[in-house]
């Protein structure tokens, strides 16, 4: 099954899907060059990208993350810092060094190909890897799909291809993770935790998630302190830092300030993401404020918060992002932004019940209604970048969390719809949904700002 540590990676933005997906399919394109022993004799690399990348691939810095993933860079390893430099090196030497081994010529404008009108069978996000021996023989071809969330698939790979681990209460269904849950008089945690405890021992899972929430912190911290304008050609304005100014100087009695602030640390968290900064997907980059901020709320509003309602939340939001993972799409090139923030929302506010002590019939309730009120979200990023809507998107959904949560937690009795439901509602709603409404650039607020 999908591991929690596979929802919540530590990465670099601005994107999950076209940032970190390209990344590591480069990279990993490299490597099996490596592993059937055809480096040394590449004498040139070509890439292409079709449909979501090649359209929004430049606002999203995919062609930085292609770069970087041959040299051998890695998402989680690679320090933001140091970005710009490895790709201006590239860039003036025209010589990329594969792996940090063997260096070839690259010449972008013949070797790294977007291909907009075009776009490949197995998902929107399709890129071809070839490399070629100095007679122009083709070596090595691979094609790639970044399929959400970081995760990449080959063509003809199984989507389950990967290292099989035996869980001990696997599901597949909302409907069956209750039941199991309930024969087993588990908590959602409770039964996640069990099942992530297989592969590492329960003190690295706890570990790992101290890990996550540590890094989604610091990025927080950064946004927080961090000004001067976002990086992209729209000028847009950080705002983070004057809108924290302006909450320390208001008065204490406010009742609303705790979702002031809710909002603020999604924005803050945003803004770092769409910097490039060290962020964590959860369950994409371009939904990385929802997760945190709620965590947040949860740890300074929420009385008796604690370390361990920090990892129940964690560990009930990773069921919630399974179930989608496992069951739909979290790519908003496939199914739109409800996919990725309306996702994130859903899986905040069931996990937030677990941390506040709620039912699993209560966190299933909250996670339904999460999603119920995002569903048919577009996902229409003016230029290709991860601002506009998107910054504020995330505080909106970090809101609607808190408050799924709370309705959630003071009804009683059964409601009418279910999380599988819900789930099956919105990968069908994307499916339906246009193309140009999935992270092209071409309709919405992407169109309609440049006309106005």
């Amino acid at each position: 099954m999908t591991s929690l540590f596979d929802l919540f990676k530590i990465g670099i933005g601005p994107s999950s899907s076209h940032t970190v997906g390209p990344m590591r399919a480069a990279r990993r394109f490299a490597v099996e060059l490596e592993a059937v022993g055809l480096l040394q004799s590449v004498t040139r690399v070509m890439v292409e990208l079709y449909g979501s990348l090649a359209l929004t691939g430049h606002g999203h810095g995919t062609d930085h993350a292609i770069l970087l993933g041959l040299a051998g860079e890695q998402p989680d390893q690679v320090e933001p810092d140091q970005v710009d430099g490895i790709v201006k090196k590239i860039r003036e030497e025209h010589v990329v060094s594969l792996l940090g081994k063997h260096a070839v010529p690259f010449e972008e404008a013949d070797d790294l190909l977007w291909h907009r009108a075009e776009t490949l069978s197995g998902h929107p996000n399709g890129m071809r890897y070839t490399a070629m021996a100095a007679n122009g023989k083709v070596l090595w071809q691979q094609i790639f799909y970044s399929i959400g969330g970081g995760f990449i698939r080959a063509e003809d790979e199984d989507v389950s291809t990967g290292a099989s681990v035996k869980v001990p209460y696997p599901f597949q269904s909302a409907a069956e993770l209750m039941e199991i849950a309930e024969r087993n008089r588990l908590s959602i945690w409770e039964l996640i935790l069990a099942n992530e405890s297989v592969a590492r021992s329960e003190a690295e899972v706890r570990a790992g998630i101290r890990a996550i929430w540590t890094t989604m912190q610091q990025c927080a911290e950064r946004g927080l302190t961090t000004e001067g304008t976002l990086p992209g050609g729209l000028n847009v304005r950080r705002r983070a830092p004057e809108m924290r100014a302006k909450l320390l100087r208001k008065q204490a009695g406010d009742p609303l300030a705790p979702m002031d602030w809710l909002t603020l640390y999604a924005i803050a968290v945003n803004e770092e993401n769409a910097a490039g900064g060290r962020v964590v997907t959860a369950p994409t980059n371009g939904a990385a404020g929802v997760i945190p901020a709620v965590g947040h709320y949860y740890r300074n509003f929420v009385p008796g918060a604690d370390d361990e309602g920090i990892l129940r939340y964690f560990l009930t939001a990773a069921a919630v992002g399974i179930l989608y993972k496992e069951n739909a799409s979290i790519s908003g090139a496939e199914v739109g932004c409800q996919g990725e923030v309306g996702v994130a929302c859903s899986m905040a506010a069931g996990g937030l019940v677990a941390a506040m002590g709620g039912s699993n019939d209560e966190v299933e309730h909250a996670a339904e209604i999460a999603m119920e009120h995002n569903l048919g979200m577009t996902c229409d990023p003016i230029g290709g970048l991860v601002q506009i809507p998107c910054i504020e998107r995330n505080a909106m959904g970090a809101v609607k969390a808190v408050n799924a949560c709370r309705i959630a937690m003071n009804e009683s009795g059964t409601h009418k719809i279910s999380l599988d439901q819900i789930i099956e509602t919105m990968y069908r709603t994307g499916l339906d949904m246009q193309s140009r409404y999935k992270e092209t650039s071409q309709a919405g607020l992407a169109l309609n700002i440049i006309e106005c």
